[in-house]
């Protein structure tokens, strides 16, 4: 697709029931994107070794990370994973999120920490950003408004005209018969122009959404 960024969510790095190879790079290697980084939100050692958690690629350099785990479980564990590129000289963050898969009550609790956290960092950082953050990820949510994406949605409506894409007929999930719409991308006015496209993928069992703009 010749994407310049990709977030990806539950990469393995050296995990015994994904062949013990770190995906990140093997990834970064074969789509010629020079960047990369990798936030892990669950690592264990012995027999079962297992280290996975969120990553993103980019052809355009990275100035700073942060990855933000939300519990403490041995498997299954969830969490966020913030990046700031230097696109043409602006800095410009971009946040990959992953989301309780099955509470309801949980989400919320994980969109708790997160807009918290966006508050910190707009006060300690957002000066030296060229735009409001994108947000990106797999919710494990619908558009519903009583759920997490929703309430996000909401949350950033505070700060600025946030787009929520892909449409609310693409589905991404499952990814041979999508039936249903988790995994969004947040955008905030600074991209204009923009569209969207689920790409027809069986690589996971969720399908990618592709999302193209103008800064």
């Amino acid at each position: 697709m010749e994407a310049d960024v990709v977030a990806l969510q539950e990469i393995d790095r050296h995990s015994r029931w994904a062949g013990n190879f770190d995906q990140l790079e093997y990834l970064r290697e074969h789509s010629r994107l020079a960047h990369g980084v990798f936030g892990i939100n669950t690592q264990r050692e012995g027999l079962l070794n297992l280290c996975y958690g969120n990553a993103l690629l980019s052809a355009y350099p990275i100035v700073r990370t942060e990855n933000v785990v939300f519990g403490t479980k041995r498997i299954g564990e969830k969490g966020f994973l913030f990046v700031e590129l230097e696109v043409g000289g602006h800095h410009v963050p971009i946040i990959n999120l992953h989301l309780h898969y099955r509470s309801r009550e949980q989400r919320f609790r994980q969109l708790d920490r997160l807009t918290d956290w966006l508050a910190r960092e707009h006060r300690l950082h957002g000066e030296h950003w060229s735009m409001s953050p994108i947000v990106c990820g797999d919710f494990n949510a619908p558009r519903l408004e009583s759920d997490a994406t929703a309430s996000l949605l909401s949350h950033l409506h505070d700060f600025a005209d946030y787009r929520l894409l892909p449409e609310p007929s693409d589905h991404t999930y499952p990814s041979a018969w999508p039936r249903l719409s988790f995994d969004f991308v947040f955008l905030p006015p600074e991209c204009k122009r923009a569209h969207s496209v689920v790409v027809k993928s069986f690589l996971s069992d969720h399908r990618p959404v592709l999302v193209e703009f103008e800064l």
